[in-house]
């Protein structure tokens, strides 16, 4: 009696259905974890120039082939599904095929959004956590990279908005966190003075953040005196350049700003400020 209860439950087409949509997910679940150890054991043969780059790499790469996973896994339990529904797979196929010559040329930009997307992530160009700008449409796109697929990328900006854009479509692409990053300051002072000083105090303000243990694990290279970069109206503009760790430029740099400010104030260099000087001839 129980062996042909259990019968008539397999026989149950929702019953077959259920353990299908079970098995599924039971090996969505398996295939995710093979997924997650291949991907951290390829990532981490090779050596990246911090633990950041290797975790944007990792993180890149299981979204990805995560994504793909899913799509092949659930193709292929809608299709059982349709089968043990009797549906006409051949029929099926045939007015798809019909549907596939109309839209077509419709879909060869998706076609070009996926090989695109490989090119991508294959290459590395940026990864998942990346600050980028990428140019679509003719137009110039910055923020942060939250995610990426075979097909589009997805880029949050400074003000919150959320950019969905066509891998197929994107253009140049200028990567602002990759390897490492330079901080380009520049510094304007009186005409008054003394270049020699002002390169030895920029310097020492430099040297001094390179040594200091909650700014040393950015800085690659101290923040140094480069050159006196031009003349203007009321300034003498000086540049310093350094060299820090990925994404730490804006943060380096605004702490060396803010040093150098009060070095300045120390040592009796002014910064000066734009000035009318009105000659009264009377």
């Amino acid at each position: 009696m129980d062996h042909e209860l259990l019968k008539q439950l397999l026989d149950n087409v929702f019953i077959q259905i259920s353990l299908v949509l079970l098995g599924s997910l039971v090996v969505q679940f398996v295939l995710q974890q093979i997924i997650n150890r291949l991907v951290k054991h390829a990532v981490r043969s090779h050596r990246y120039d911090s633990k950041t780059d290797e975790e944007k790499r990792e993180k890149t790469l299981i979204t990805m082939l995560r994504t793909a996973m899913r799509v092949v896994l659930w193709a292929a339990a809608s299709a059982v599904i349709l089968s043990m529904l009797h549906v006409n797979l051949a029929a099926l196929a045939t007015g798809a095929g019909l549907i596939g010559i109309v839209v077509g040329f419709g879909a060869q930009s998706t076609i070009g959004d996926f090989l695109a997307g490989t090119f991508i992530i294959a290459e590395n160009q940026y990864r998942v956590g990346d600050i980028v700008t990428l140019t679509s449409g003719g137009k110039e796109i910055s923020g942060i990279v939250e995610d990426i697929s075979i097909r589009i990328t997805r880029l949050r900006d400074l003000d919150g908005n959320l950019h969905i854009l066509r891998n197929g479509a994107t253009g140049v692409v200028t990567n602002r966190t990759f390897d490492f990053a330079n901080v380009n300051v520049n510094i304007r002072i009186a005409y008054e003075s003394d270049i020699d000083t002002v390169e030895r105090v920029v310097n020492e303000v430099g040297q001094a953040m390179a040594s200091d243990e909650t700014w040393a694990r950015h800085i690659k290279e101290p923040i140094a005196f480069m050159r006196v970069d031009g003349f203007e109206e009321s300034a003498v503009r000086i540049k310093a350049l350094g060299k820090v760790a990925p994404a730490k430029q804006w943060e380096v740099a605004g702490e060396f700003r803010r040093r150098i400010k009060k070095a300045f104030e120390q040592n009796g260099i002014i910064i000066p400020f734009p000035q009318l000087v009105i000659h009264n001839n009377k």
